[in-house]
This record gives C-alpha cells, sequence and structure tokens, in this order.
C-alpha cells in the first residue's frame, strides 16, 4: 500500500515570477497527513488549499494555472506542483510572500531538487488516488484531452505547434517513479517570438527572458539551447502533470493532442464533476488498490471463491480495500439462466440472487487477506435487507462493499447495489470464516 509523503524538513527558495517580475520567496514546510498542498500568502495571511475546487479560471488569468480563494491568489503553480506529482508530495504548506511562484530557470529542476534535498518522508496513511474508472474528455479548438482506465499515472501526448522550429512530435510516459518525472522536469517554459509582444502588452512576461523563457523564431532559438532534443514536448507534458495534480495522484491514462493550461483546466472541472459523481453514487473513487493491467476477473475471484459456473454471480472486482471496502460489477444479460424461469415474460432478476451477488463481492472482500487464504465464508444472516428497484437484462449490477466487525471467525457487511448510479437493493450481511 502506498503511503502519503511529506518533506522531512523546512527550506526556503526566491526567485522572481515569471508574468509579474516580482521577486518572492517561498518557505517549504512539512505537513499532516490529508493536509494537501496549501499555499499562505503571508503578505494577506490567507491560506488556500491547492486542489480543483480552488483552480481559477484561464480566461481570467491565461497563460498560466492559477489558484486562489475569496480574492486571495497564487499565480503560475504549475512547475512547482509538477514537482510535487513527480516526488509524489501529498502533504506540504508553502508560504509566499507574493502572488506568484518564482520561475526559476522555467522549469520544475530546481523546485525537484531542493525537495529531494530536504528529504522526503512517508506518513502513516494511504495514499489517497483519484482511480479513474470510465472515460473522461473535452475536445475543443482543435485540441483534445482524454483520460482512460488504467493502473498508473500515464500521459500520451502529440505536439503540433504552428512553427517550423518546433517539430511535431510524440512522447508517451509512465509516471510509475520519479526518474521519468525528474527528466520531464527539467524541460523549460517556451513561447514564440511573434509572442513576446502581445504577452507584455497583456501585462505578463515581465520576468521572462532568454535563460528562463525559450523564446523560439523562424530561425531557432534566441540566446539559449535546447538541453533535449524534446523539450519542447517534455515541457508541455510537465505542465499537464501540474495543472492535473490539483485533482491529486491519479491512476488513468492520459492522452492528450495540442492540449495546454486552457484546456487542462477545463478537464479538470469534469473530473471534479466525474469524483462527485461517484462518491454520491456509493462508489468510491480513491483508494489503495488498482487492478493490474489485465484487470482482477473470473479467474482471479475463482482463486478466492469456491464458486464456479452458472452460480458464480460477480463478473469483475473493481478495487478492494484491506479489511475496509470492495466494489464488484454483476453484467447481467438474457443469457443468465435465472431468467428462463423467473417471468420470462418480463425478465426479473431474482432479489436472492441480488442478495448473493453481493455476498460474493463480501467474501471477497473477507477472504482476500493472505491470512483468510484457504479458507471459506459461510454466509450466515442477513438484515435490513431492502429492494428499490428492479434489475432487468443489460443492467450492470455495480455492488459496493462496506465492512463492519471483522474478527477472526465472524465478519459484517454492509452492502448497496446499483443500476445507473441509482440503489437497488442494500443489507446488512454476516459470514462465519472456517477452514476448509
Amino acid at each position: 500500500m502506498e503511503k502519503q509523503k511529506t518533506i522531512k524538513k523546512e527550506f526556503t527558495l526566491e526567485g522572481v515570477g515569471l508574468h509579474t517580475g516580482e521577486k518572492v520567496v517561498l518557505k517549504f514546510k512539512p505537513a499532516g497527513v490529508n493536509t494537501g498542498i496549501v499555499f499562505f500568502r503571508q503578505d494577506k495571511s490567507f491560506l488556500i488549499k491547492s486542489d480543483f475546487y480552488s483552480v481559477l479560471s484561464p480566461d481570467n488569468f491565461p497563460r498560466r494555472t492559477s489558484v486562489g480563494k475569496d480574492g486571495a491568489c497564487i499565480h503560475t503553480v504549475e512547475h512547482l506542483m509538477a514537482a510535487f506529482s513527480i516526488l509524489g508530495i501529498d502533504n506540504i504548506q508553502v508560504d509566499i510572500n507574493g502572488e506568484e511562484i518564482p520561475g526559476m530557470d522555467g522549469s520544475a529542476k530546481e523546485f525537484i531538487e531542493n525537495i529531494k534535498a530536504s528529504g522526503i518522508v512517508e506518513q502513516q496513511a494511504p495514499k489517497n488516488y483519484l482511480v479513474v474508472r470510465d472515460p473522461v474528455w473535452i475536445d475543443e479548438n482543435k485540441a483534445t484531452l482524454v483520460i482512460l482506465p488504467y493502473p498508473a499515472f500515464r500521459i500520451s501526448y502529440t505536439l503540433d505547434y504552428n512553427s517550423p522550429c518546433v517539430r511535431t512530435s510524440f512522447l508517451d510516459a509512465t509516471l510509475s517513479s520519479d526518474v521519468e518525472g525528474c527528466r520531464l522536469g527539467f524541460a523549460r517554459t517556451f513561447c514564440l517570438e511573434d509572442e513576446v509582444k502581445p504577452l507584455l502588452k497583456m501585462g505578463l512576461g515581465k520576468g521572462a527572458n532568454y535563460s528562463n523563457t525559450l523564446v523560439v523564431s523562424e530561425k531557432g532559438i534566441i540566446d539559449n539551447e535546447l538541453r533535449d532534443p524534446d523539450e519542447f514536448i517534455k515541457h508541455k507534458i510537465l505542465d499537464l502533470i501540474g495543472d492535473l495534480y490539483l485533482a491529486g495522484p491519479i491512476k488513468g491514462h492520459v492522452i492528450a493532442f495540442r492540449s495546454g493550461h486552457q484546456l487542462n483546466i477545463k478537464l479538470l472541472e469534469k473530473l471534479r464533476r466525474y469524483k462527485e459523481k461517484a462518491i454520491s453514487s456509493g462508489v468510491g473513487t480513491t483508494t489503495s488498490f488498482v487492478p493490474s493491467k489485465d484487470g482482477f476477473g473470473a479467474e482471479d475471484i475463482m482463486k478466492i471463491l469456491p464458486h464456479r459456473y452458472p452460480f458464480l454471480l460477480v463478473d469483475r472486482i473493481l478495487y478492494i480495500e484491506k479489511g475496509k471496502k470492495a466494489a464488484g460489477i454483476k453484467n447481467v444479460t438474457i443469457n443468465d439462466y435465472f431468467f428462463q424461469g423467473h417471468f420470462p415474460g418480463k425478465p426479473v432478476m431474482p432479489g436472492v440472487l441480488i442478495i448473493e451477488a453481493m455476498a460474493q463481492v463480501g467474501g471477497v472482500l473477507m477472504l482476500a487477506p493472505p491470512e483468510n487464504r484457504g479458507k471459506l465464508a459461510f454466509f450466515m444472516a442477513a438484515d435490513n435487507i431492502k429492494f428499490r428497484k428492479t434489475v432487468e437484462p443489460g443492467d450492470q449490477l455495480l455492488i459496493e462493499v462496506t465492512a463492519g466487525k471483522v474478527k477472526s471467525r465472524t465478519g459484517q457487511v454492509h452492502t448497496k447495489a446499483f443500476v445507473n448510479e441509482k440503489i437497488v437493493a442494500e443489507a446488512d450481511l454476516m459470514f462465519a470464516l472456517v477452514d476448509r
């Protein structure tokens, strides 16, 4: 189980904001579990949690990512947020005496190096992932962003820029360790030469120069050179990593075509609604368990449960958190054997089989821990049973199980079953755990 992380000791950094041109000082402090990434505006004595509830509209603050609340803002957070994401920092407080994170060298390099130097420590709490289980996407102005289910954080990016010196390219990166992330973290921000004057006219880019920003003319990079042949696309991925970390650590495959801050932030809004919808339907989206690439299907279930066709009523386990929660699905089809005799003129899944399917997910939760492997979970009792809606062919039964009292010989669970996010049944179930 992956644990949350914070830094070991405080440290200070200072620099100039890329857009405001103002000198700012940052003080990084360790924070307790479940704190998240928080900024403290010292000049306003105001605390801002950096998440997708505090992200500000890119229409008001273009060419950067900003967070704020009640008029207090922090601008250009993306490179620092990317550093936190790459190094797996979940909890930290950053005190700042101004309104913009310093640009440093235009990348996340100095943030990454200083965080590593301060030390990173694990905390006694599981990491809270946003696990993407259904596609989430946005497509506008010839740019696209999609997130698909995947057991790790992966980004596939296609760069297509209107410049002969910024070649069209593709890069695929799985951020399963900070090694790959650090390679991305060293990529610097860039802009086209004909964008410089319009940006300055907008009041932006006051702290930018040829050292911290790669300025690309028709002939090449002005007064600088690339650190890496793929530095342009790597920086776009770096921005995307930082922007998406406002949703917290993610398990999902991000496919991006020409995306920038504008589209990234709009995707964050969709992710916020996705998470809220999943939570309201009773199915947790944050869990320490992510199925393997091949899934946790019937074969794996049969290694835990003794049930076999036609009485194995669970097709897939979506997630399981040891001793706490599990969720599984049963795809209900007209070919299911019970429809032949149960209201064949108007097929309805028998309520007792819905309870049995719920019990089987509960059995997986009880028997999955290594100490219970090889035992049998006998269904002893069912209380507070409620059927709220019929289940018919074509429905997908989504079952959530939450553990109650679990002892060495007995276990209690509360179960709920959903179809299309509406509850169809619930019950409290009790099991006896016995040796074979």
